[in-house]
């Protein structure tokens, strides 16, 4: 508990004894005048001044309906009707509930905490032969850090010297440790297990995985979903109209009906039973219950509305490269052309990908073992290629789509992966086939997105349309869309979105490079490879999946919609609950504790309820 929640459970207990002792001595002092109003205002005192203090300063600052001035209302409403006992328990029940809401409400924050917990205080920076402990915000691209045994990796980096197991759980959600070597990368926010690292740092601070994070997972509760945005402009009309009603309700009748005591019982009573706590809490509660439970598992959820738009999902599209697929290329084919080697086809594709960081790039590059080429002008060609001179040849290597657009005549393949055609001084050199591994969990994940319900599976890839088939009928995709361009890949999901129109139902993508970043943001809901992907991919998205794994997106789907379930459980609940007491209460049926049930009792098994989204799997 924070200092606050203990000082306010020990309000509570003190002036919960005192009401105790009043009630078990009641017959004792019952008769004697005025002695039993100061015995349970006393009680009123101690558990109740905030309440009256918040309402009074609330008013003075143009804020008059909300629950306090609800609760000051109607229980000395209740006082000055006699209801001496009720009184007290009105505001000594509220105080309960509100201090179950808070510690609901830390408990649920915590898993968001923890996160916050893998910010790294400190950087070992070696300078001028010595290590000197810095402030990882000091610290520059290009400096060499050393994370020893049990310290945190202060930056993103890459490992010059050492070899250790990483622990990653607090990022991805994962228990497995992950080993490093030198020339692999490593994340900040890892904790480094037995070994001694030695890190070239390759980002700045602000740009560094854990303030990304961080960043993201501080902005989340700023992104109210509807269901939030609707029960907080709800509260704002229904609150005055309620305090209307009981108005109206402890005054009109009497004019005709006389009594004016009992109806102003039956006015406290409808105060008391509208406070609309339960849904004020509850709701908001729901949603960053289901943030939390995404986040321990490794899933960064940016706000409450895109786990709503998630909940609806109807077609998942997603990218192929580095997303269905390990985006490990390797050369497979070497198909030279009439004059030419292998080698040399080789080397020409090799020097016009020099620069290039695309994944078929570096396939080329790691396959060719002869010299480099000097390459005195490179230009990389979206969706199509690249054009280098290199050693004073023009060189184009890409799909059929560039061989096109250079003009040069080029053979068919219709082999299944990538195929980058090679021409050197508008001569056609031959053809290099790249195949990519699917990732072992891809088609594991389809199944899983089926068995939820999710049929329409679709794969957007710039590959060829036999390589694009032969990934989709492996992975059972229901639909592959390929030979895309960047923008293409946008009229593609606009595409998509029309087939959903008027279904109620969503689209999710999910992508990890440069190119994606516009898909993301068109589709309803964006989901980014957050470990291996592009940092525009991971700005964009809605979602960022820390560990790459595919099978988060149907537990990001389960947990979406298990929580906007909690959450319209909640609002049926409190309403239906409500909405009869209040009946009830000014029919005369219901008395004050009855109203104290439905509105601390209400509260309380909601946030209850609200609770379970922190337990979802």
């Amino acid at each position: 508990m924070s200092g606050k929640q203990r000082k306010t459970l020990i309000r509570i207990c003190v002036a919960g004894a005192l009401f105790a002792a009043a009630l078990l001595t009641r017959g004792l002092w019952s008769g004697v005048p005025y002695l039993e109003l100061a015995v349970f205002l006393g009680v009123y005192a101690v558990i109740g001044w905030d309440v009256v203090w918040k309402a009074a300063r609330n008013i003075a600052h143009g804020q008059v309906f909300d629950e306090n001035f609800l609760m000051c209302v109607a229980s000395l409403g209740a006082f000055a009707i006699g209801e001496y006992p009720e009184a007290a328990a009105v505001v000594l029940f509220y105080q309960i509930g509100e201090l179950f809401q808070s510690l609901a409400v830390s408990r649920s924050r915590k898993s968001i905490a923890d996160l916050m917990e893998i910010c790294p205080t400190a950087a070992c920076v070696e300078r001028d032969g010595e290590i000197v402990e810095t402030d990882p915000e000091d610290v520059a691209p290009g400096d060499v850090v050393v994370v020893r045994p049990g310290e945190r990796v202060p930056l993103d980096g890459v490992v010059l010297e050492g070899a250790s197991m990483l622990d990653t759980s607090a990022l991805t959600g994962e228990s497995v440790p992950r080993s490093v070597r030198p020339g692999e990368n490593v994340i900040s926010g890892c904790i480094n297990g037995q070994g001694l690292l030695r890190v070239r740092v390759t980002a700045a601070f602000e740009d560094s995985t854990v303030s990304r994070i961080l960043e993201l997972v501080e902005n989340a509760s700023a992104r109210k979903a509807r269901t939030e945005n609707f029960i907080t402009r709800f509260a704002a009309v229904y609150t005055p109209v309620v305090v209307v009603c009981a108005v109206l309700l402890a005054v009109v009748p009497p004019l005709f009906l006389g009594n004016w005591q009992d109806w102003l019982r039956r006015g406290c009573i409808f105060l008391v039973t509208s406070c609309p706590c339960a849904l004020v809490i509850s709701v908001p509660l729901s949603f960053f219950g289901g943030i939390g439970a995404a986040s321990r598992r490794g899933i960064l959820v940016k706000g409450g509305n895109f786990l709503e738009a998630a909940a609806k999902a109807g077609a998942v599209a997603m990218d192929k490269t580095g997303t269905l697929t390990k985006g490990e290329f390797a050369v497979q084919q070497i198909c030279p052309a009439a004059g030419y080697s292998e080698e040399a086809l080789l080397g020409l594709a090799a020097a016009a990908e020099r620069y290039s960081d695309h994944p078929v790039a570096g396939a080329i590059r790691t396959r060719h073992t002869g010299s480099a080429a000097a390459v005195s002008d490179a230009e990389e060609i979206p969706g199509h290629g690249v054009r280098a001179v290199a050693d004073g040849k023009e060189i184009w290597a890409g799909n059929d789509r560039l061989m096109e657009m250079a003009g040069v005549a080029y053979d068919a393949c219709g082999a299944a992966g990538t195929v980058v055609h090679v021409a050197a001084d508008g001569t056609y050199a031959g053809y290099l086939v790249i195949a990519d591994r699917v990732k072992p969990e891809a088609a594991e994940a389809i199944a899983a997105l089926r068995g939820l319900g999710v049929e329409e599976t679709v794969m957007l890839t710039g590959d060829r349309r036999a390589a694009a088939e032969a990934a989709a009928g492996e992975l059972g995709i229901s639909q592959a869309i390929s030979e895309l361009l960047p923008g293409q890949k946008v009229e593609a999901v606009e595409g998509l979105l029309r087939t959903l129109e008027g279904s109620g139902k969503t689209l999710l993508f999910a992508g990890d490079g440069v190119n994606d970043a516009p898909v993301l943001t068109r589709a309803d809901v964006g989901i980014a490879m957050g470990s291996l992907g592009s940092d525009a991919a991971v700005e964009a998205a809605d979602v960022v999946l820390m560990d790459d794994d595919l099978r988060k997106i149907p537990l990001v789907i389960r947990i979406a919609r298990k929580t906007v379930s909690i959450v319209r459980t909640n609002v049926a609940f409190a309403l239906g609950v409500k909405l009869a007491v209040l009946i009830l209460g000014a029919a005369g049926v219901a008395g004050m504790w009855s109203a104290v049930f439905a509105d601390v009792g209400v509260t309380v098994l909601a946030v209850l309820n609200a609770l379970r989204t922190l337990q979802i799997r």
